[in-house]
């Protein structure tokens, strides 16, 4: 088993920025995919962003294309969200998922695909 820690979760203002962090301590090197999963109030949890192994493959919810980027540092054993023209509807808590597998054949939006979960990181973005 793998450990997944998120970081960088705030209050922040509609139009912000915000950069979330995902370490996987003691994987160096790490072949595992990457996610990004979010939870609203009252909703179920959404795939929000992923990326493969090697950082060159990604896939986002068409709602934050174009705003959030998702990136990696395999030498630290590190993903990062970076969210720009933050909304109010982008308020949840984001979760980071560590996949096994280091690609998908189609969408990696489907939770079977993820195999290690962090514990969340509250993002409130208000008016």
């Amino acid at each position: 088993q793998i450990h997944v820690v998120e970081s960088g979760g705030g209050l922040v203002q509609v139009g912000d920025s915000l950069r979330l962090s995902c370490r996987t301590p003691g994987r160096t090197g790490s072949l595992y995919s990457m996610g990004w999963f979010r939870q609203a109030p009252g909703k179920e949890r959404e795939f929000v962003a992923a990326i493969d192994w090697s950082g060159q493959d990604t896939d986002y919810l068409d709602s934050v294309k174009g705003r959030f980027t998702i990136s990696r540092e395999n030498d630290k054993n590190t993903a990062y969200l970076q969210m720009n023209s933050l909304k109010s509807e982008d308020t949840a808590v984001y979760y980071c998922a560590a996949g096994v597998y280091g690609t998908w054949s189609g969408s990696p939006s489907l939770e079977g695909h993820w195999n290690y979960w962090g514990q969340g990181t509250q993002v409130t973005v208000s008016s």
